[in-house]
């Protein structure tokens, strides 16, 4: 990974939990997991626009998400949970059942 580096953070969003009684499937969740939220100062520095695709990488895999500017702190990406990052997430549980999903360092580039 040469192009600078982020933390990202994976968590659950409000939206994602009223979605999950229409289905994983509709285009509203579809929406809210393949999206990012990156602090605007990074993505200028980035050279991403907003509503721009992104391609996230980590040394786990990587995925494509839709980028848009946000309230996190410079240096981090927040990611809710879904498909996509399952393939940034490694595999360690650490006893817990579910991968870590916490400040997994990432390169975020235009896509």
């Amino acid at each position: 990974m040469a192009n600078k580096r982020f933390l990202m953070n994976a968590g659950r969003t409000t939206k994602q939990g009223q979605q999950i009684n229409v289905g994983k499937d509709s285009p509203e969740y579809q929406t809210i997991v393949n999206t990012i939220t990156m602090h605007p100062d990074d993505m200028k520095e980035a050279g991403i626009a907003a509503g721009a695709m992104v391609r996230v990488r980590s040394d786990n895999g990587e995925a494509l998400f839709q980028c848009k500017e946000g309230k996190v702190p410079q240096g981090m990406i927040f990611v809710p949970y879904g498909p996509p990052t399952c393939r940034l997430m490694g595999q360690t549980t650490d006893g817990t059942g579910m991968p870590t999903s916490k400040g997994w360092e990432v390169e975020v580039e235009p896509a």
